[in-house]
């Protein structure tokens, strides 16, 4: 599903070039489980943000679901996005105007799903908000609007879902059950998970897990 060769990421600074990721070489199964752990500013969520398609490399290879995302231009690239993957945040980037509802429809409206609102409803059911269909984001507690985020990941059928810190915003029994929801999801769709996470225990649930530190894998 994943594959990095000797991937580089380098920022330029008023102080001079900064060197964000260093060399990464990194192969993740279809289907597998990883947990990312590391300190701040380790380069966690810019590995994520290289596999989305949101950042380029600087030098390197990245395949992801066996498509080599250099030479996609940014329409290619939210088209392959949309095609293969899902990704939740931890600020949840919910539509303040639409509903639970509209807002799960949203990626599966943009790849033409006839049955998007119908599908969107069955989504949101999954993650337990059938009575939060018609809710706006801002009538929604924070957990209520991460399972309304984890519901639109999904929906898609995505191959791959990335998840960037998705309970860090929310408190220690909340992000536990959307963690439940999360894992048992993605197993009942053998989709692949990258997770990025901060807490040792939650990665620990993945099937492997991989340290960064200063922008290179430690372990």
């Amino acid at each position: 599903m994943i594959r990095l060769r000797k991937v580089n990421l380098t920022i330029q600074a008023a102080s001079g070039p900064v060197n964000i990721l260093r060399g990464i070489d990194l192969d993740v199964a279809d289907g597998e489980t990883i947990g990312v752990v590391g300190p701040s500013g380790s380069g966690k969520t810019s590995l994520l943000m290289l596999l989305a398609g949101l950042e380029r490399a600087t030098s390197g290879s990245i395949e992801v679901a066996n498509e080599d995302l250099a030479p996609l231009d940014e329409d290619r690239r939210a088209r392959f996005r949309l095609a293969n993957l899902g990704i939740i945040f931890q600020s949840f980037h919910l539509i303040p105007s639409m509903t639970a509802q509209q807002n799960v429809a949203v990626p599966l409206e943009l790849a033409g799903r006839a049955d998007a609102m119908a599908a969107a409803a069955a989504a949101l059911g999954q993650v337990g908000l059938s009575h939060r269909l018609t809710h706006l984001p801002s009538q929604l507690s924070g957990g209520e609007q991460q399972r309304v985020a984890l519901a639109r990941a999904l929906a898609p059928g995505p191959r791959l879902l990335l998840a960037d810190e998705p309970t860090g915003n929310l408190d220690i029994a909340t992000g536990g059950k959307v963690m439940d929801l999360l894992f048992g999801l993605c197993g009942a769709a053998r989709a692949t998970l990258l997770l990025i996470t901060h807490d040792p225990a939650l990665a620990a649930r993945c099937g492997r897990t991989v340290t960064l530190r200063d922008g290179v894998i430690a372990a």
